[in-house]
């Protein structure tokens, strides 16, 4: 499933991006190339504005009218049973590969050494896991913010 978000969903679609869903994003785009953009490349329009799904030939979009992020956040979850990482539970649903959050590209695992002179030190010594974002070249690894976003996505979902 992919998705492209209005200029009024920036924050939504940072988190869906490091959710692992494939989610297009430019701040300051026409109405029109926004609309082309998700029919030409079959992606669910999320948005805010009334005006936009009345666009001729629109078909797939979601009208999201929370107004915080995490609210937001909850009505694409829920509205297309996106899964999620919220444990380390193999049986569970597969989930998407990890998308770099700033640029949407797919992230690539790289060896421990190759993070070195990228990462601060001390999560160069305490982590084992790196990934790239092939396209800007931002680096990752597994950290308290990944437990930290699993609790705030188990608090919107299940409360």
């Amino acid at each position: 499933m992919k998705f492209i978000a209005d200029s009024m969903l920036g924050r939504l679609a940072r988190w869906l991006r490091l959710l692992g869903h494939d989610t297009l994003y430019y701040p300051h785009i026409e109405d029109r190339l926004l609309v082309r953009i998700a029919h030409e490349e079959d992606r669910i329009l999320l948005t805010r504005d009334t005006r936009l799904i009345n666009f001729r030939g629109l078909k797939n979009y979601l009208l999201l009218s929370e107004n915080d992020t995490f609210g937001q956040l909850k009505k694409v979850i829920t509205s297309f049973g996106l899964a999620l990482p919220l444990s380390d539970n193999e049986n569970g649903p597969a989930l998407p590969p990890p998308r770099c959050s700033l640029c949407n590209s797919v992230l690539e695992d790289i060896p421990k050494e190759q993070a070195k002179d990228h990462v601060p030190e001390y999560v160069y010594l305490s982590s084992e896991s790196f990934k790239k974002c092939r396209k800007c070249e931002k680096y990752y690894w597994e950290g308290t913010h990944q437990e930290k976003m699993r609790n705030k996505l188990m608090e919107i979902l299940y409360n």
